[in-house]
């Protein structure tokens, strides 16, 4: 696991809990490396739909908010809308298998945090069935006991409701848990849902467009992530 751009690890705030209760992640960006897969089903869409190829950068604009709210920034036909969802997913999940993989490091320290007690829950833009097929694929079958995905809310990031959603269901109070993410819609959740957030460095957002929403922890290797209290190894 690289560092972001050569900074050590660092903590800018401690938690009012130096080992929370619940660690709410993100899934794509952040535990299983799907960019190029992410990238490559938006560029089949647009060529299908739109005969055209914008740059990657207005998708990774868009990246952590649901689909229908990224192709409605290039029509604002529904039915329109609807088909390239749908083509966008055929494809997705044609090629999802042998393109997604865990982030180096990442699945040994879910699973010691896991190990340690932590309540550990996914919260995503990604549907509901989507989001469980990457964790088996990837490896983490078992260690959340909680996915919120798109279709499980009614607002979805940068809103709080789906942070608010896991908390619900894990029982826990916002001030005893931490969300960890890797775009800025993530943080703005966490933020707005009253939870400390944490940035990932190895996620496709350049450090410098995450800092504008402050987080409380810069995660630059997996195992930063055992601050939270993981079991030793």
């Amino acid at each position: 696991m690289r560092r972001g751009r050569g900074e050590a690890s660092t903590i800018l705030r401690a938690m009012p809990n130096t080992t929370p209760a619940a660690v709410l992640f993100d899934l794509d960006g952040t535990l299983i490396d799907s960019i190029d897969l992410i990238l490559r089903s938006y560029r089949h869409t647009l060529v299908t739909h739109r005969g055209e190829t914008p740059p990657d950068d207005v998708w990774l604009a868009g990246l952590g908010t649901p689909l229908r709210a990224q192709f409605s920034r290039f029509t604002e036909d529904e039915a329109e809308i609807s088909a390239m969802v749908e083509t966008y997913r055929d494809y997705n999940l044609a090629h999802h298998d042998a393109m997604v993989r865990p982030y180096p490091g990442v699945l040994d320290a879910v699973r010691r945090l896991h190990a340690g007690g932590r309540r550990l829950a996914i919260v995503t833009s990604k549907k509901h069935d989507g989001a469980e097929r990457g964790l088996r694929r990837c490896g983490f079958d078992g260690l959340f006991p909680v996915v919120v995905g798109a279709d499980d809310v009614e607002r979805h990031k940068p809103e709080p409701e789906p942070v608010l959603r896991a908390l619900e269901l894990l029982s826990v109070a916002p001030d005893d848990a931490v969300f960890v993410g890797d775009s800025p819609h993530d943080l703005a959740a966490g933020r707005a849902a009253g939870v400390r957030t944490a940035a990932v460095g190895w996620g496709p957002f350049p450090r410098a467009q995450l800092e504008g929403q402050a987080p409380d922890f810069w995660i630059d290797r997996a195992d930063d992530l055992l601050q939270f209290g993981g079991a030793a190894a």
